[in-house]
């Protein structure tokens, strides 16, 4: 099996502050700006509040507004927005990153984990900000393994027309795919095949102490090739990742397995 550590959501150029680690422990990445998007950032809510009340409260002086198009990929969470009959989660990967995963033969039953950008948050007076004196780390939000890839010209099922990707994919687009999940993990069939995650410590991957693409990996990964890795430092205290790039592919073995169990376990 495949892993890529696939980076999602807001970023410093696509929307310019960190995803949410809500006080409850949900992890909510926000889909970045997209002006051919379908969903805009007032059309998607996390119980009674929409995407924009969240954003704008973060960051009041932030550039978005209510009715700006956006990006909802890889798409997880169900109750963000009224849903067809048939939906499950879906991924979409184009251009560059999606060359990325053909050239290294990524496909059925490799696994995503999904990374990002995150703060802690608190509530104060009633309204969301940005923890004081808490740290911007990266740390997996959610999985998907794959079941099955849609190209150019496949049937795309009615429920996923609203995906992003489906559009472009409808009309021959050889540069885009989606992926859609194996209805359970094949390692650890008691966890759907896809998922959003819950706040833990073992989701981070920044070293404490240190700038978010320095991470804190297990000892087993200095056995591993991570795609897109820099140079490492000599002294090994952290892992070096790569500051762009969507997809940083690796070959998994045997422990990582286990550890990847303990991570989909955080649901």
């Amino acid at each position: 099996m495949k892993v890529s550590f696939s980076r999602k959501g807001f970023d410093s150029k696509n929307g310019g502050q960190p995803n949410a680690i809500l006080p409850d422990g949900t992890l909510l990445p926000f889909p970045i700006p997209d002006g051919t998007g379908i969903d805009c950032y007032d059309s998607l809510v996390l119980e009674e509040h929409s995407y924009y009340d969240i954003i704008s409260e973060l960051r009041p002086r932030t550039k978005l507004k209510k009715e700006d198009l956006c990006h909802l990929d890889p798409d997880l969470r169900k109750d963000v927005k009224l849903r067809k009959d048939g939906w499950k989660p879906a991924f979409g990967q184009a251009a560059q990153s999606l060359s990325e995963l053909n050239n290294r033969d990524f496909g059925v039953s490799d696994l995503f984990l999904f990374f990002g950008w995150f703060r802690e948050t608190e509530y104060v007076n009633g309204k969301i900000r940005y923890k004081q004196n808490t740290p911007d780390i990266h740390l997996i939000y959610g999985y998907m393994q794959v079941g099955a890839i849609l190209k150019a010209h496949d049937d795309i099922p009615e429920w996923l027309m609203e995906h992003p990707h489906a559009q472009r994919l409808k009309e021959g687009s050889v540069s885009d795919v989606i992926f859609l999940p194996t209805e359970h993990l094949d390692f650890m069939t008691d966890a759907p095949g896809a998922s959003m995650l819950k706040f833990s410590p073992e989701l981070i991957l920044t070293a404490s102490g240190m700038t978010r693409s320095k991470w804190k990996l297990p000892d087993f990964f200095k056995e591993i090739k991570i795609g897109h890795s820099p140079k490492q430092p000599e002294n090994k205290e952290y892992f070096q990742s790569a500051t762009i790039g969507q997809e940083m592919i690796w070959e998994c073995t045997e422990e990582a397995i286990e550890w990847i169990k303990k991570i989909c376990q955080l649901r």
